[in-house]
């Protein structure tokens, strides 16, 4: 049985474990103002945005979506019937499965993530400040993280 995720990390990880808990406060903290222009703009709740995004790229069954989305399945069904009834997405069935649905992206979706993708999102000051070549040590370090 995989051990979970929220367990005290050994001393030799806490500075990673602080690192992580500032990186996580730095766009997590920071982003209210954003998310607010983004349901401004759309007119949307942010939480179908993120269903939104999450199935741009490719369709995925509710509960998969569920899962990647953080929310429980009746509350991804809700937000599913409600960019569904907005012609956002469409449930379409699974090929051999006929008790699994799958959300899809339709083209009015796409344009309400192309709308998403224009309100202005301006980085922190503290970012702004860096010079080049901090930003590239950084952006460098981001990349080796997020490539594992």
């Amino acid at each position: 049985m995989p051990e979970p995720e929220h367990e005290v990390a050994p001393a030799r990880d806490q500075p990673t474990a602080a690192v992580w808990r500032s990186m996580v406060a730095l766009v997590f903290d920071r982003r209210d103002d954003w998310r607010r222009s983004v349901a401004a703009a759309t007119g949307l709740p942010f939480s179908r945005i993120r269903i939104l995004r999450r199935v741009a790229d490719r369709a995925m069954p509710l509960k998969e979506l569920a899962a990647i989305t953080g929310m429980d399945a009746p509350a991804t069904s809700v937000a599913v019937t409600d960019l569904e009834d907005a012609g956002l997405v469409r449930r379409e069935q699974v090929d051999g499965d006929r008790r699994c649905k799958q959300v899809t992206i339709t083209d009015a979706g796409r344009a309400v993530l192309s709308t998403v993708a224009e309100v202005d999102d301006p980085p922190p000051p503290g970012l702004r400040n860096l010079d080049d070549a901090d930003l590239e040590h950084l952006r460098r370090l981001l990349t080796r993280i997020t490539e594992g």
